[in-house]
């Protein structure tokens, strides 16, 4: 499922670069978009259990082989709506480090903060992790004891932002730092722990200390 969710998510760093404070740049949507876009609805406002690749045919109006050729099965689904939301998230996370270029660890404190704060209104999110829908679902474990594809996407985009910092580590450090700080984010979201605001200055301190060598 790594590999499948890994390949679904390609597309999103350079989708990133076309978003602005105003939002994504004006595009029509591909029927892939619509359909995942529909089954987020779907998924918010029954539940996870209530959508069916017949169900979601139906209310795009496609036939059901349209829906299964643009995503594969259910599964798949699932990993093609996470990776939606969170090309969101990361569209927030990437003007974090914008807005503080000569600043890494300020850069690093406010891009968690506003993770952190988009993850306590997300309805995507709350239905994850409700525990009448998430915990029986197929999206639960790709926060989870499958989230390496999350992991590796948000990885990739922090560290294309690092390399413009003057960052006196080894690259394997580097990387390491990296890690820790999506992983933090990521924890504190599946389970907060206090306010964002200061969760965030807490991961900060953690990168300050890091970044000292």
């Amino acid at each position: 499922m790594a590999a499948t969710a890994a390949s679904s998510a390609l597309g999103l760093l350079p989708r990133m670069r076309g978003m602005s404070a105003a939002g994504p740049a004006a595009s029509r949507p591909t029927m892939r978009e619509r359909l995942v876009s529909t089954a987020i609805d779907v998924t918010v406002n029954r539940g996870w259990s209530k959508l069916t690749m017949s169900a979601l045919a139906d209310k795009v109006g496609v036939s059901r082989q349209t829906v299964y050729n643009e995503l594969g099965t259910k599964r798949q689904l699932a990993e093609a709506m996470v990776m939606e939301e969170l090309g969101v998230f990361l569209g927030h996370v990437d003007g974090a480090f914008v807005d503080n270029p000569d600043d890494l660890v300020a850069a690093i404190e406010e891009a968690a903060r506003r993770a952190l704060e988009m993850a306590r209104t997300s309805p995507l999110l709350h239905a994850v992790l409700s525990t009448s829908q998430g915990a029986e679902s197929d999206l639960l474990p790709l926060l989870t004891t499958h989230s390496a594809p999350v992991l590796g996407v948000a990885g990739d985009m922090i560290r294309a932002h690092v390399a413009d910092y003057d960052v006196d580590l080894p690259e394997e450090r580097v990387q390491s730092l990296i890690d820790l700080v999506v992983r933090l984010v990521i924890s504190h979201v599946m389970q907060p722990a206090e306010s964002p605001e200061a969760t965030a200055a807490d991961i900060a301190w953690i990168a300050s200390r890091v970044l000292r060598g």
